[in-house]
């Protein structure tokens, strides 16, 4: 592989512990519709599968049910109103991102939360510098795990997939690297659902704490 020139992280469960907005979120929505609230734990588990994801948890409703797409819609109205009251960087990334900027390593975001989210959030979040690309589902014509936001972030950075590695905390984000050509880390620390194991996504590494990351990318400078 080449030397790492760029990394890239997802933002929910990777970056950005983003998980108290939203159990505020979902707790304030049942209590509006009569329900009682369910354990922060069970919605921390479900973020990075989405809003769908959910509102399927907080109403036992699939997707495509009648109401289905209201609910949706009230949640993420509810959620911008929430967008960063509770949340904070995972502790160590501040000080990762740190060392990225001294030794002169770009990083980036790609995520799979919509801009009418992300850019707010990053607005908000005490960051040591700012990322050089942040590229959301809106400005790509096909999702994670499909590698064309990858492949966007890389071009707007100036460098290969195989100069870059991807960070995320869930098996789309491994397996979004892997289509890009890119190395991978898995971020065990993130919101991993029920059943699930950041063991069995085959990253090229995995971490338990943000403070595991800059030991694997400074092997990679040199």
């Amino acid at each position: 592989m080449s030397l790492i020139k760029a990394v890239l992280l997802d933002l929910d469960g990777t970056l950005v512990d983003t998980a108290p907005d939203f159990v505020v979120t979902v707790n304030q929505l049942l209590r509006q519709h009569g329900r009682d609230e369910i354990a922060s734990e069970r919605i921390r588990k479900s973020v990075s599968q989405g809003a769908r994801a959910l509102v399927t948890l907080a109403f036992q409703r699939e997707e495509g049910a009648e109401g289905f797409e209201d609910l949706r819609q009230q949640l993420l109205d509810l959620y911008e109103k929430n967008l960063s009251c509770a949340s904070t960087l995972f502790p160590g990334i501040y000080e990762f991102l740190q060392q990225l900027q001294a030794h002169d390593i770009a990083w980036g975001i790609v995520t799979n939360k919509p801009s009418r989210f992300t850019m707010p959030l990053m607005a908000l979040t005490k960051l040591p510098c700012p990322p050089s690309t942040v590229i959301c589902p809106d400005h790509v014509s096909v999702p994670k795990p499909d590698p064309e936001a990858l492949q966007l972030a890389c071009r707007e950075l100036g460098c290969k997939a195989s100069e870059a590695i991807y960070i995320g905390d869930h098996r789309r984000d491994i397996e979004c690297g892997r289509n890009a050509g890119m190395e991978t880390i898995a971020a065990a620390y993130g919101y991993i659902g029920d059943g699930d194991s950041a063991e069995s996504w085959n990253a090229s590494y995995l971490v338990e704490h943000p403070k595991e990351l800059w030991a694997i990318i400074n092997t990679k400078r040199h």
